[in-house]
């Protein structure tokens, strides 16, 4: 249990690494995925714990270079974090194929708090110490058409 403890610490701290010259740091226009909308993802992420902290939802190309590397994000949200289920809005530059990383920073401290941090991915893989936390492209990567898809990530906490 350590080892998988210490690999979604790892996973999840990468995730969430990049600076804002990475990509585009923006708001949560939920209009954005409204009917006749896009190319956008609605991403919903489900079994949050709590309502303090942060959530961030990130988006990557789908692409193994890009995956969780820092700086290779395309867009970021950050919020402040609600229990339960949030909805974001993340637009794309064209339909493709993309991939979506959200952590939950449960006291705000921007470090990653393996006691009490969340994460997920799109897909929502296993995570398990044999990819050490990290899930392959393949395992979160999907298709963004050139209206509003939708994917749902739920949280896991340690």
């Amino acid at each position: 249990m350590a080892r998988f403890i210490a690999a979604f610490a790892a996973a999840a701290a990468l995730a969430m690494t990049g600076t804002a010259s990475a990509g585009s740091v923006i708001s949560n226009d939920m209009s954005r995925c409204g009917a006749g909308q896009g190319p956008a993802v609605k991403v919903i992420v489900q079994g949050i714990r709590g309502s303090t902290g942060k959530v961030r939802v990130q988006s990557y190309p789908a692409t193994k270079a890009a995956w969780l590397t820092k700086g290779r994000w395309l867009n970021r949200i950050e919020s402040g974090a609600r229990a339960g289920s949030m909805s974001f809005c993340i637009p794309v530059a064209a339909a493709g194929n993309y991939a979506i990383a959200v952590r939950h920073d449960k006291n705000g401290n921007g470090s990653t708090d393996i006691s009490s941090d969340g994460g997920g991915f799109s897909n929502n893989p296993s995570i398990s110490i044999l990819n050490l936390g990290k899930p392959s492209v393949g395992k979160v990567s999907f298709y963004a058409g050139s209206g509003v898809t939708t994917v749902t990530i739920n949280v896991k906490y340690m």
